[in-house]
């Protein structure tokens, strides 16, 4: 049985090893990762940075000249210590806490009030021991955080702090594996051992000084690197040079900081010239400077994830190196060379064509993992624009501007005349012959007897600028124009003059006239325009668009290059951006453009140039220098864990005024949100640091109904949230490949004012009272009710009483009116029987009168005028006397009341004999009675009359008598 398994067990330990070998190579010496440079501008913080750290989140964070940094991937955040100190350490513990030490202070971070707050642990310090100095290294071991100054190691465990003295001065407290290790300055090296020091074993050998960084290395022995000695190896009791060639450097830029990279590299950062990378071996991989990427060469602090990013705090800046990127970039950052227009690698050299020249420099592929550094010179006489190179069964040809040249090695041998040779290429329907596009037309060249290829003629008959050259499978050229279209030439049979030219343009199908370019795809000719990819139809004579393949390739269907990356696959280039297809499984087309978005915008516009090393490498052309494409690179990169968590970062009030509700999510405690401010901002991130296209997609459940479209904006804001609770929940993918777990944030939207418990609360105590004090109110309004019918009856009652009453006195007034109307009518009649007596009176005295002046004696003489006069006196005085008048007028008074006051009243002026006449008139008399009472004829009456309406104004359409009835 044993036997039977044995030779599986032996396959997979070669796998293992094998495996181990596969990962140990996944740092290329070839050129420098890719270095993402953080400035200030971008972090907004002091320039340097001097510890880093990483938590269990995902979370960067940087101890910065103002205080601590965090980077979510997305976001920057500064925090400042209490007294505005520099943080020189920083360190994060398995129970989320991030600790930092300062001048004087150590303490730690957390979250507190939804935002991340201090607090100090100075005061836990024992008596007589206060914090002096610097605390230049944090470390977590367990349950126990370890703090260190120059002076003194201060362990922080179960709410109280230890302390360590050493026997001098100490240097940098290091942790090696499981070990934390210290140089006591002057008396070598010691081990932290619970709580105290213990120097290490040496059998007298020279104890390294000035330990910057201690690393573990392989069986137990530490690798120790000094500042300015280099490096050492301890193998438990004593020390020895550590031979690599990386010393050298490191002696001479002086050692600053080290850290292990997985189990294979370290990585060492200097004082003067950026960092190195060295295998186990003490092998160089890699040297990162300035020139290199790095925004500063003084390295201050120094962190390697688990995800294969060197985190670098430098002296002005932060800088994230992807070590086992697909990418590796050599750029001339000094201006050496100029554009690159071109590149390729032929006999153990890397040649560059650029606008300056053709420039070259050793290349060692035999070299595996071993640092590549580059020397390019300028191949003498080539100065001048440099378009095309191109390898062509084993000769090096160069387009330029000034002819075509064979290379080799560093000499440059001229075949060919003729400016500016854009492509070449060989003949498909005679490989011995090479087609050339030039700046005036078509150049052949052919093969001599020693196999070396020679200028053989110039086409004639064609004479436009050939970009782009292709032939069909009739053996027709195509040639391409940048401004006219597309030409069809049909050469002779000694391929030396153009027989039939045909011009494509728009009237033909295409798109229009301008950057129409042929390609050969799959050994089909094609056509690439501004509107996507065309055809050419033999039978119609026209081109149509290449559906099929325009769907699959999406946005780089309107690719304006295609070139060749060895078995079914080609580079797609769409104005700057870069994609690599597949079309090795038939009927699916696969495009990954995400792992190239560094190249974005850095290819020569339209002068792009892709050139295979290896099966797995490629050469890739840039501005300023050129970058080399490992696929197998790549594949290490994938095999990553799962996607980390999105963070929920920032909760925004928008509403009006922007103010934080949390700065890390839920916070450990629940968010309630006032429904006055019920606008929120929702900031999000993925701790995924490493160059990929990061999309999110998020959903609040009770507010939509579904997911969102996948989007690369990473905050949302809701506007109008109505009262309830909410989850906000969010994901991202990355490279449209990995998708992360689902985020949750909850938050609560509050209530109105109007419609809160206290309010409901308060509105059934309301409707409690509002019931008791409305069945008060009906009782009393009962009451009210029944006061009122009984005051309403009582009212009716008074009132029947009082019309009873009013009926009864007016029946009485009736009875009196009527009775003083009798007694009025009474004292008329006896008026006018009183007056009538007068008249009569006065017309029996006025006849007595006329009959006195007839009397005669009785001897028939008349009577004597005295005897008249006598008897005339005494009737005069009768119907004069004014005891008649009187009596007359205490009559006209009781029966017409106040008529006389009136008329005196409105008329002072009238005389007595006015008002006897107005009383008259009253009484309706006739001229002949007032006459008669009057003692005066009808004509004094008149005169009366007439003398009276003047004095009253009466107009003399009204009748006198009537006016004064109306008074």
């Amino acid at each position: 049985m044993k036997a039977r398994f044995l030779p599986y067990c032996v396959l997979l330990l070669c796998f293992i090893f094998l495996s181990n070998i596969a990962r140990a190579d996944y740092i290329k010496g070839i050129g420098v990762p890719y270095v993402q440079n953080f400035p200030k501008s971008i972090y907004l913080s002091g320039n340097q940075n001097w510890a880093i750290a990483k938590d269990r989140n995902g979370i960067m964070y940087f101890g910065n000249a103002q205080g601590l940094l965090t980077y979510d991937g997305k976001y920057w955040q500064q925090y400042t210590m209490p007294n505005h100190q520099i943080v020189r350490a920083v360190a994060t513990g398995d129970d989320g806490m991030v600790y930092t030490g300062s001048f004087g202070e150590f303490g730690y971070w957390s979250p507190k009030n939804k935002k991340l707050s201090y607090t100090s642990l100075t005061s836990l310090i024992p008596a007589g021991n206060p914090v002096k100095d610097e605390i230049w290294k944090i470390y977590t071991d367990g349950k126990r955080v370890i703090f260190q100054s120059f002076s003194t190691i201060y362990i922080y465990q179960d709410q109280k702090i230890s302390i360590v003295k050493g026997p001098g001065s100490l240097l940098f407290l290091q942790h090696a594996g499981k070990r934390f290790l210290i140089e006591v300055t002057g008396k070598g090296l010691y081990e932290l051992q619970g709580t105290k020091l213990v120097a290490l074993p040496n059998l007298g050998t020279i104890s390294p000084m000035n330990i910057m960084t201690i690393l573990p290395y392989k069986n137990n022995q530490l690798l120790i690197g000094t500042s300015k000695d280099g490096l050492f190896i301890y193998d438990g009791m004593s020390f020895a040079p550590f031979i690599s060639p990386a010393n050298d450097f490191l002696k001479t830029y002086q050692l600053n900081r080290g850290t292990p990279i997985g189990k294979e590299y370290y990585a060492f950062g200097t004082i003067l010239n950026g960092l190195i990378l060295i295998d186990r071996n003490g092998n160089v991989i890699q040297r990162i400077n300035k020139s290199g990427g790095l925004q500063n060469n003084t390295v201050l602090g120094l962190y390697a994830d688990d995800d294969s990013n060197l985190w670098t705090g430098l002296d002005n800046g932060i800088d994230r190196i992807e070590l086992n990127s697909s990418l590796y970039f050599y750029l001339d950052k000094a201006g050496q060379f100029g554009t690159v227009y071109s590149s390729l690698i032929d006999q153990g050299n890397i040649y560059l064509g650029t606008n300056q020249g053709l420039f070259y420099s050793p290349w060692s592929a035999s070299n595996g993992n071993k640092f590549n550094s580059f020397d390019f010179k300028l191949i003498p006489n080539s100065q001048g624009q440099v378009w095309d190179l191109s390898l062509i069964d084993g000769q090096l040809i160069c387009g330029h501007n000034e002819g075509t040249f064979k290379i080799t090695g560093s000499r440059m041998e001229k075949i060919s005349p003729v400016n500016g040779g854009w492509t070449i290429k060989k003949l498909n329907s005679n490989p011995d012959y090479l087609i050339q596009g030039t700046y005036t037309g078509l150049v052949l060249f052919k093969k001599d007897a020693s196999g070396q290829w020679k200028y053989f003629s110039k086409i004639d008959n064609f004479w436009e600028p050939s970009r782009y050259v292709e032939q069909d499978a009739h053996g027709d050229i195509w040639v391409s124009h940048a401004y006219k279209g597309l030409y069809r030439l049909t050469l002779s049979a000694d391929f030396k003059k153009v027989i039939k030219t045909r011009h494509y343009n728009a009237k033909n199908g295409l798109p229009g006239d301008y950057n129409i370019n042929i390609f050969q795809l799959e050994n089909k000719l094609i056509f690439s325009s501004d509107a996507g990819f065309m055809l050419y139809d033999e039978l119609s004579d026209r081109f149509s668009r290449y559906s099929v393949l325009n769907k699959g390739l999406g946005s780089f269907a309107v690719s304006n290059k295609i070139i060749s990356a060895g078995l079914k696959k080609y580079w797609f280039i769409n104005h700057g951006k870069t994609a690599l297809a597949d079309f090795l499984e038939p009927g699916k087309l696969s495009v990954d453009s995400n792992q190239f978005s560094l190249l974005d915008g850095r290819m020569v516009q339209y002068y792009e140039n892709i050139s295979k090393i290896s099966a797995q490498m490629y050469l890739v052309s840039v501005d300023d220098g050129f970058v080399i494409y490992d696929a197998a690179g790549r594949k290490e990169a994938n095999r990553m864990k799962a996607l980390p968590a999105v963070l929920i970062r920032r909760v925004e009030d928008v509403t009006d005024t922007y103010s934080i509700l949390s700065e890390n999510g839920n916070s450990g405690s629940e968010i309630e949100i006032p429904h006055s401010r019920n606008n929120i901002r929702i900031s999000y991130a993925l701790p995924y640091y490493r160059q990929a296209k990061i999309k999110f997609q998020y959903y609040l459940e009770g507010y939509s109904g579904q997911w969102s479209e996948w989007s690369t904006a990473s905050q949302k804001d809701f506007t109008n949230l109505g009262r309830g609770k909410y989850r906000f929940l969010v994901r991202a993918k990355i490279n449209d490949d990995l998708v992360s777990k689902t985020s949750v944030f909850e938050f609560t939207v509050l209530p109105p004012f109007y419609a809160s418990n206290w309010a409901i609360a308060l509105y059934i105590l309301l409707l409690a009272c509002a019931f008791v004090l409305g069945k008060k109110y009906y009782q009393q309004k009962l009451q009210k009710d029944r006061d009122k019918i009984l005051a309403k009856v009582q009212l009716e009652k008074d009132a029947f009483l009082k019309k009873e009453a009013e009926a009864t006195e007016k029946q009485i007034i009736k009875i009196q009116t009527e009775k003083l109307h009798a007694e009025l009518q009474s004292k008329n009649r006896e008026l006018a029987s009183s007056a009538m007596s007068l008249v009569y009176k006065n017309e029996l005295l006025q006849k007595l009168s006329e009959e006195m002046i007839k009397l005669k004696d009785k001897d028939g003489k008349k009577v004597s005028d005295d005897q008249i006069r006598k008897v005339q006196k005494i009737i005069d005085e009768g119907m004069n006397d004014e005891r008649d008048w009187n009596l007359f007028e205490t009559s006209f008074n009781e029966a017409h009341g106040s008529f006389f006051k009136k008329l005196k009243a409105n008329h002072p002026d009238l005389v007595p004999n006015d008002l006897k006449l107005c009383a008259y008139l009253h009484m309706n008399m006739s001229s002949k009675e007032m006459a008669s009472l009057l003692n005066i004829s009808l004509r004094g009456v008149e005169i009366r009359r007439y003398r009276l309406r003047k004095k009253l104004n009466i107009p003399h359409d009204k009748n006198l008598a009537e006016f004064f009835m109306e008074l």
